[in-house]
């Protein structure tokens, strides 16, 4: 007989039924529809599914999708099964048939049709049916460009664009945000929006059970879920019972209950407290992802002093970058600056530090005295007072350092910390700061999609208030780029060009790590696959339904495990 070739995802083991998976939050939930998700930490990306999603077969040696960015070639249809485009603007999507959403009332169980998605776009974008205008929480620019959604019959939706480009279209429908988690119409018809979450419903694998603000949140298993496993198409997911999340935004606590084993998975930590928790729990796994967006100061570039550029650069000027990297990070981050693009991950998608020409090098390089003269030139001779409103989830003693740079050479900033929620409300949507924000990162030294780069420097997502047409320029020489090769030297000239204005004060991008238990098998520290970012895991559906427990493992490390159950 012959033997069976073997597949890259035979060295996880036979999927086993059964037990509750435990993830980490590391903020509150705030959000359970998506028409108001705009940088409000949600977690119904488990049972709002998407069109499109990632390949649960691709081998992630070739693509692991710890990125942001993917491109077109590795996507892959979740409530669509096919699609085309009839020309570079129209895209044609073809659904799945014999999908249902969750038999929770008022759905009931009823068909997922073509109207459910034309709903869902024209509520959150204001293209019809009833919505004459855009949701006022969403800011993803990309979506401005959507000119219609109608349903061309019972399972095919049409989009229509305004940008010729299938790629930025493939882009823009995949997406990082929750935008795309489609929210079931019957309950937004019923009670006007779906912001309480006893209204949950989707057509997911997962149903919220229950929630308890600032403490846990508790999904079961769908029991009529339509979805099967790729990898092994006869098992009916989800193969996990349950799937809680517990909140705890201190790290210590987070990682003491991880130790402990009270918690699987906490996705994304610093090296150091990687390191840290690997030392004294060898066992644990650590999980390399690409580096987090570098952290930054964003000045309001359209108020003084920060609308002359000479302030900005001796704000840069100020910190001494290769300092901090060895004394706060123990030598575990590199000591560069960044410009858009991270400089590590997104190799030929940029412009790295070491491209950089000396000139530029020298404008990010330590040099207090030289930042003393440039404010004396602007008319701050004795420097100036200013304030900032800071993230409380971001680091707090990086940001002392700062301020401590910044008064040797006379700049005074005040920190006022402000809850992260709260910081979305006041800065992200409505741009009521007056002078600098800081948060975990900002603009710089992303691994997004490269489109998305020229777009967070247009309004309304840019909180640094750059108003440039040049900025503007770029964006729309940008998706007119119809290839990999038109667009990768734009994108390069974009981000020298980016590095030169100094519209944000660049620190450092930092290393980061997951950590996961030894008996969770199949995650690899997806990116958005059960925690991420500002609004939360939004393929959660795709990645929690296929995730799995070896109860032997578990057990064999002194841990309770559940019976299967199917």
């Amino acid at each position: 007989m012959e033997k069976k070739a073997e597949r890259w995802w035979d060295k996880l083991g036979k999927p086993q039924y059964g037990g509750e998976m435990v993830i980490r939050a590391s903020r509150n939930l705030e959000n359970f529809d998506p028409y108001f998700a705009e940088g409000l930490t949600s977690i119904y990306g488990g049972w709002m599914e998407r069109l499109i999603s990632d390949d649960w077969t691709l081998d992630p040696e070739i693509w692991d999708y710890k990125r942001a960015w993917h491109p077109s070639k590795y996507m892959k249809g979740q409530l669509a099964e096919s699609w085309e485009f009839a020309d570079p603007s129209t895209h044609v999507v073809h659904l799945r048939k014999g999908i249902h959403w969750q038999d929770i009332p008022p759905a009931n169980g009823r068909e997922f049709i073509a109207d459910d998605v034309v709903f869902h776009f024209n509520r959150l974008y204001g293209k019809g049916g009833g919505f004459a205008k855009p949701s006022p929480f969403r800011t993803d620019i990309q979506f401005q460009d959507l000119i219609s959604v109608t349903a061309a019959d019972k399972y095919t939706v049409v989009f229509k664009w305004k940008t010729p480009n299938p790629e930025f279209i493939m882009g823009t429908l995949y997406g990082v945000q929750q935008a795309q988690c489609l929210a079931n119409p019957d309950a937004v018809k019923k009670w006007g929006d779906v912001r309480d979450w006893h209204h949950a419903i989707g057509t997911g694998p997962f149903i919220l059970k229950d929630f308890v603000s600032g403490s846990s949140a508790t999904l079961v298993k769908n029991p009529n879920y339509w979805g099967h496993d790729e990898r092994y198409p006869q098992n009916k997911l989800p193969y996990v019972d349950k799937i809680k999340y517990l909140i705890i935004p201190d790290e210590a606590e987070a990682t003491a209950a991880l130790c402990a084993g009270k918690i699987d998975i906490i996705h994304q930590i610093s090296s150091v407290q990687a390191q840290a928790v690997h030392k004294t729990n060898p066992e644990i796994l650590l999980i390399s992802m690409p580096s987090a967006p570098t952290v930054t100061v964003q000045p309001r570039n359209d108020v003084a002093p920060f609308n002359d550029i000479r302030v900005r650069k001796a704000m840069q000027l100020a910190i001494d970058l290769p300092t901090i990297a060895k004394d706060y990070y123990h030598g575990l981050v590199d000591p560069y600056p960044s410009t858009l693009n991270a400089n590590q991950y997104v190799k030929g998608w940029g412009f790295p530090y070491e491209e950089w020409p000396q000139d530029l090098k020298d404008e990010y390089a330590y040099n207090p005295t030289l930042a003393k003269k440039l404010l004396a030139d602007a008319g701050y001779p004795n420097g100036f007072k200013t304030n900032v409103i800071a993230s409380t989830e971001g680091d707090m003693d990086l940001l002392q350092i700062v301020k401590s740079y910044f008064a040797q050479v006379g700049i005074d900033m005040e920190i006022r910390p402000m809850e992260t929620n709260a910081w979305r409300d006041f800065v992200s949507i409505n741009h009521k700061h007056d002078q600098l924000v800081y948060r975990p990162y900002g603009p710089l030294g992303h691994t997004y999609a490269p489109l998305m780069g020229f777009a967070r420097f247009r309004p309304p997502h840019n909180y640094w208030m750059v108003n440039d047409p040049i900025c503007d320029a770029f964006y729309f020489k940008a998706i007119a780029a119809n290839s990999e090769d038109k667009l990768k030297p734009i994108l390069r000239d974009f981000n020298e060009y980016v590095a030169r204005q100094h519209y944000v004060t660049s620190l450092l991008q930092m290393k980061s790590y997951s950590l996961c238990q030894p008996w969770i098998k199949g995650y690899n520290a997806q990116i958005h696959s059960v925690w991420m970012g500002d609004g939360g895991p939004s393929r959660l559906a795709l990645y929690g339904a296929r995730f799995w427990i070896d109860q032997k493992i578990k057990k064999s490390m002194g841990h309770q495990v559940s019976l299967e159950t199917r």
